[in-house]
This record gives structure tokens, C-alpha cells and sequence, in this order.
């Protein structure tokens, strides 16, 4: 039919924990994305996964590299695998939507960065806290400067992780798989969530350590203090040693309101007295089980990916803007370790 837009066809790499919201945001969006292929090395789980969401299963990578009607391939394989993945997909020709973050390391990140727009292929990686309608209806205000100068930034994130089930499970919480602990793993979102408000960082005093609540070789609780580009000051604790796990909120002290996202709200306190609030009845994946939350954040990330490729523009959230929130990272596990203020 003339006028009608072409689906974008797409290929996806890993099947496991991390691919359910994916699926079931894809699923939605049939009317815009046809999956043309799923691969991942454990043959059976690949045929379980895909008879479960109705998705064909692929016989290798390199028929999702060959198949002409895929455009874009999701990787959604744990971050030591993913460099290999998307060096081929953009050889091919592919545009690539990966999951966060980048890789483990900020110079894999920028290799893959690099790659990438040698190549002329778009990058994505999945920050689907920016999606949210609280996340999107403050960043709509923050740029219409309807809030006047930030001066304060407060983040907490308040999770929890068991050693059973979940930090028992090889390569997690490990360098040679994450990368890292609680930030590149959890607080990643939040900490790309405030920066996508706030502006850069551009220096961090920290404390980073590994609680007795935990058998793992990474950091399961950061605090630190934060220094805005833009002149404000912030403070920052993340840890998944908080149980159960509690929601993660994200204050932002303007001229004219104290901005608060909790979870998936916005309560806005307007100095004259006003309350606002903008909300969505949801979890957050704060405790036990990291997937417990709905998947319109990933649904309304990935039509924005889908839209940038077929438009040719840049998505919401690219390999550039997450290479601020690696460099952040690196700079509070830096600063824990030498126990001194260290610029970004």
C-alpha cells in the first residue's frame, strides 16, 4: 500500500535474562519491527525462547549478517561478548541497538564507538529510564527552562541483589564478564538518567567498597560527592546490598522547584507552593528480581531507534552520549581507590 512505512528488520543476538522485556516490547511492536532471527549459543534455550514469543530462531550469526531484510541487529549478549558482535553487524552493514553498557571497559566502549561510525551504522544502547513519561515529562521542562538554574543533585539507589541466584551465577559481579559491580551493572540508569538532566560531571569525590553482605570481586556500594559542569554540587549512594531493594529516586533542586523522580514519578514542589506530579503505577526492579518491571520503557526505546534508522537521524540515547556515563563511572571507582577527588 503506497504510504505505508516499511517495518525495519531486525536480528537479535543473547536470549537470556535480559531479553524478556525486549521480547515482549518487540512483540508489541509488530506493526514496526519484524524480528527476522534470534541467535544465541545454547540451542535449546534459543528454541524455548523463541517458541515462547513466536520469533524464528536463527541457525548462526552469519545468517543474520546475510539476511538482506535485516537491518539492525539487538545484542543482548552479557558486555564481555559484545565487541566481536558489533564490529560484524556494522562490517555488514548493520545498525546496532546493544544493551547497556557499552562493554566493560571505557576503551572497548570507544572502540566500538569508533567502529561503528567508520562504518556509516547507527549505535543505540539501551538507557530506557530516559523513556519513561516522568523521566520525558521533566526532561520537557528542564528544556524549556521552565525550572530556572540547578544547584543540587541527589541520587540514591537503594537495590538489592542475593548471593544465591544471583551473584552465584559465574561471571557475575565479575570484571571479566560486567566490568564491573554496582554502578556498570544497576546504577548505570540513574547515573545516565541524571546526567541527561543535568548536565556533566565534571569532578567526583567517592567511596567504593564490597560489603560483607556479598561474595563478589566488584563493588556492591558506592557514595560519593559530585561537581556539575554548570556549578551545581551533588551526592550520589548506589549499592545492591540494601535489602530488599527500594525504588531509586533522583532530586534535582532548581531556582523555582525541587524536582523529585521516584521510580517511574515526578513530583515537582514549585516554591510558590504548588506539588505536581506525573506517575506511572509501576516496579523497578529494585529487589530480588532484576526483570521485575513493565516493557514500555524498552517498547518506546526501541520505536525511537527504529524511527532514527529508518529517518536517518540520531537516537535519544547513542554510543556518545553513553560513553559520558562510562567515563563517570570510571572516574568514582578511580576516586574509591586512591581516596582522592578525581576530574572527569
Amino acid at each position: 500500500m503506497r504510504g505505508e512505512r516499511k517495518k525495519l528488520g531486525l536480528g537479535v543476538v543473547g536470549a537470556g535474562m535480559a531479553a524478556k522485556p525486549h521480547a515482549l516490547a518487540l512483540n508489541a511492536l509488530r506493526d514496526r519491527v519484524s524480528v527476522r532471527g534470534v541467535w544465541r549459543r545454547n540451542r535449546p534455550e534459543l528454541e524455548a525462547f523463541c517458541a515462547e514469543y513466536d520469533f524464528p530462531a536463527a541457525p548462526d550469526y552469519e545468517a543474520l549478517l546475510a539476511d538482506p531484510e535485516i537491518d539492525a541487529i539487538l545484542v543482548l549478549t552479557p558486555p564481555n561478548a559484545r565487541e566481536s558482535i558489533a564490529a560484524a553487524a556494522a562490517g555488514a552493514g548493520k545498525h546496532v541497538l546493544m544493551e547497556k553498557p557499552v562493554e566493560r571497559t571505557t576503551e572497548a566502549a570507544e572502540r566500538i564507538i569508533a567502529n561503528c561510525e567508520k562504518e556509516g551504522v547507527t549505535l543505540g544502547i539501551m538507557f530506557q529510564h530516559r523513556f519513561r513519561a516522568a523521566s520525558k515529562a521533566l526532561a520537557a521542562k528542564v528544556a524549556g527552562d521552565e525550572l530556572g538554574a540547578l544547584h543540587a543533585v541527589h541520587l540514591v539507589v537503594p537495590w538489592w541483589r542475593p548471593q544465591e541466584g544471583y551473584y552465584d551465577q559465574p561471571g557475575r559481579g565479575s570484571f571479566a564478564q560486567d566490568g564491573g559491580g554496582v554502578l556498570i551493572t544497576q546504577a548505570i540508569h540513574s547515573l545516565d538518567l541524571m546526567l541527561s538532566l543535568a548536565g556533566p560531571v565534571s569532578a567526583v569525590t567517592a567511596l567504593a567498597a564490597t560489603t560483607g553482605l556479598h561474595r563478589m570481586e566488584t563493588e556492591d556500594f558506592v557514595a560519593g560527592g559530585l561537581e556539575f559542569a554548570n556549578g551545581a554540587v551533588g551526592a550520589l549512594m548506589a549499592t545492591t546490598a540494601n535489602y530488599p531493594g527500594g525504588a531509586e529516586s533522583l532530586t534535582f533542586n532548581f531556582d523555582k522547584a525541587t524536582a523529585t523522580l521516584t521510580g517511574g514519578n515526578l513530583t515537582l514542589d514549585w516554591v510558590d507552593g504548588r506539588r505536581e506530579t506525573v506517575g506511572e503505577a509501576s516496579k523497578g526492579g529494585g529487589g530480588a528480581d532484576p526483570m521485575a518491571f513493565p516493557f514500555d520503557w524498552h517498547m518506546a526505546q526501541i520505536a525511537d531507534f527504529a524511527d532514527a534508522v529508518q529517518n536517518g537521524r540520531q537516537p535519544l540515547s547513542t554510543g556518545r552520549t553513553a560513553l559520558a556515563v562510562h567515563r563517570l563511572i570510571d572516574a568514582l571507582i578511580r576516586s574509591g581507590r586512591e581516596g582522592r577527588r578525581v576530574e572527569v
